[in-house]
């Protein structure tokens, strides 16, 4: 079964920093990372940091200059590197990636059980 595992969440005080990961584990085709995601309590999931046409890259306003997506093609592991960490930034991180089990077959759409950011002093 495949599966994204996020990870690198925690308690950090404001201005802080923290690097998340999500790895896959199990066995696919092929594996396109879409983004990191987060949700705060009692808020709608909103879009952090998406890939766009291959590699460029696309913030939300409230993370420019703070967080930075990347990926590691090799092993299959996305990550979100953010510093000048807020207590607006409290939430739980979720990575999203389509995920093709077949050749031929339509990608599915994958989601990782999110990992818990904290910002707070």
């Amino acid at each position: 079964q495949v599966q994204l595992v996020e990870s690198g969440g925690g308690l950090v005080q404001p201005g802080g920093s923290l690097r998340l990961s999500c790895a896959t584990s199990g066995r696919f085709f092929s594996i396109n990372f879409m983004g990191w995601y987060r949700q705060a309590p009692g808020k709608q999931r909103e879009l952090v940091a998406t890939f766009t046409n291959g590699d460029n890259t696309n913030y939300a306003d409230a993370v420019k200059g703070r967080f930075t997506i990347s990926r590691d093609n090799a092993k299959n592991t996305v990550y979100l590197q953010m510093s000048s960490l807020k207590p607006e930034d409290t939430a739980v991180y979720y990575c999203n990636a389509k995920i093709q089990m077949g050749s031929g077959r339509f990608p599915d759409d994958y989601w990782g059980q999110g990992t818990q950011v904290t910002v707070s002093s």
